[in-house]
C-alpha cells in the first residue's frame, strides 16, 4: 500500500527514471560472478525458511550507505548536503514505510482495508565494509558536475559497498530524472528481465529531492519536498512496479499486484479521489 500512495502523488521533473534504467541494462555486458551471486542468494533463502514465527515478529534491519557525490562544496552546500537532510530521509522511509507518515490519515477510504505497514527499519550503517565503525555516510567528489541514466557505471563505481550487506543510496546531481532504482532478482513476475549485476545494485536520487522540508530549512525543489521521492524509488528496489503497468496509456500494463485498480497511465498531482481511467 505504500508504494499505491507514492504513486498518486506529484512526481517530479521526468520524476521515476527506473522504467528506462531497466532497459537500459537488460543488455548489459558487465556483469558480476553470477555463481557468487546463486550461492548468497541459497543462503539468504536458507535463513528464511528457518524461523517462521519469529520471522513474522522481527522487525528487520536494513543497512544503508548514503554515497553522497559533491561538486567539491562545504558539507551542508550545494550537492554535498548535510548529515541532517541524510538523516532526514532516513526518518521519511521508516514512517512510510511502517506507516506512521502524518498523512496515513488521508489514506483513501477505498484502500483502507488494504493499508497496512513492513516489518523493516532503515538503518544507516554503523560498520562499514572492512568492519570499521562508520555514519554510514560517504563522501565522495564526483568526476563531473551533473550525471543522468547513462552514468549510471561510472557514478556507482566512485563509492559503493557490498550489495549483499547494504542498501547502497547515491545521492548527485541528477538530471532527467528525479531518481532510478535497480529492481531485485527474482522469478516473479514482472522481475524476470531484472539486472543481476550486484555492484550497480541500489537507489538514486537527485541531492534536492532527498529530504524532507519537515525537518530542516534544507534546498529542495519546490514540488519534492517530502522525501517520497527516495520513498517511491526503494519500493523499485522491493520489486514494486508501476500501478499503471508501464504500458503508455493503454490500459494492458499491470503491476502483478491486486490492491488497486489498472490505470493507464501515472497520475499527476494529487486527486482528493483514486482517479480510474481505465474504467471499472
Amino acid at each position: 500500500m505504500v508504494f499505491t500512495t507514492i504513486t498518486s502523488l506529484t512526481f517530479g521533473q521526468d520524476r521515476c527514471g527506473t522504467v528506462q534504467y531497466m532497459k537500459n541494462t537488460q543488455d548489459e555486458n558487465f556483469q558480476p560472478n553470477q555463481l557468487q551471486f546463486e550461492e548468497w542468494i541459497q543462503q539468504k533463502i536458507r535463513a528464511r525458511k528457518k524461523s517462521t514465527a519469529q520471522r513474522q515478529q522481527a522487525i528487520f534491519e536494513i543497512p544503508v550507505v548514503v554515497h553522497v557525490i559533491h561538486n567539491g562544496e562545504a558539507i551542508g552546500s550545494g550537492t554535498n548536503i548535510s548529515d541532517a537532510q541524510v538523516l532526514s530521509q532516513i526518518s521519511v522511509l521508516n514512517k512510510d514505510y511502517r506507516r506512521m507518515n502524518a498523512d496515513a490519515s488521508l489514506t483513501p477510504t477505498e484502500f483502507l482495508p488494504l493499508a497496512g505497514s513492513m516489518d523493516i527499519e532503515f538503518v544507516l550503517a554503523k560498520q562499514d565494509p572492512e568492519g570499521l565503525a562508520t555514519t554510514g555516510i560517504e563522501r565522495v567528489q564526483g568526476t563531473k558536475s551533473l550525471w543522468s541514466l547513462n552514468d549510471n557505471y561510472e557514478l556507482k563505481s566512485l563509492s559503493y559497498w557490498p550489495a549483499e550487506d547494504y542498501l547502497n543510496i547515491w545521492v548527485c546531481n541528477l538530471t532527467g530524472v528525479l531518481g532510478y532504482s535497480q529492481f531485485p532478482v527474482s522469478d516473479l513476475p514482472g522481475l524476470e528481465s531484472s539486472s543481476d549485476n550486484r555492484l550497480t545494485d541500489g537507489v538514486v536520487i537527485a541531492y534536492n529531492a532527498f529530504g524532507s522540508e519537515d525537518d530542516g530549512p534544507f534546498v529542495l525543489t519546490s514540488k519534492y519536498r517530502k522525501g517520497r521521492t527516495t520513498t517511491h524509488e526503494v519500493a523499485h528496489f522491493f520489486g514494486l512496479r508501476h500501478i499503471w503497468g508501464d504500458d503508455n496509456g493503454q490500459c494492458g500494463g499491470t503491476d502483478y499486484v491486486n490492491d488497486t485498480p489498472n490505470q493507464g497511465s501515472e497520475t499527476l498531482g494529487c486527486p482528493s479521489a483514486p482517479p480510474m481511467s481505465c474504467g471499472v
